[in-house]
């Protein structure tokens, strides 16, 4: 089976939702800017972000996530692309990059 690795949700403010998550959420913080945030839990990540910064979107690991298109390296030591669904949500397809 393959593994997701975060959900990302729209929030509108990136700090007021991370204090509301820390509260009342068992959570690490391990990214943070004005544009997006990334929790950890113990069985997947949580991403926020800003509307038209980022879109909602559910990413996937895939180790040949690059049949999918060209992969874009992010700072985190991940690389992906979007795709969509039937449905027109936005998929994240990620490497983890070793």
């Amino acid at each position: 089976m393959e593994k997701i690795h975060h959900i990302a949700i729209e929030v509108s403010d990136i700090k007021k939702s991370i204090s509301w998550y820390k509260a009342n959420t068992d959570c690490k913080v391990i990214y943070e800017d004005s544009t997006w945030a990334m929790l950890e839990y113990s069985n997947i990540y949580l991403a926020f972000v800003l509307p038209k910064m980022h879109p909602p979107h559910i990413a996937f690991e895939k180790v040949n996530a690059s049949k999918y298109g060209e992969l874009k390296k992010h700072r985190d030591g991940t690389s992906s692309v979007y795709v969509k669904d039937p449905s027109n949500n936005f998929i994240e397809m990620l490497k983890k990059d070793n």
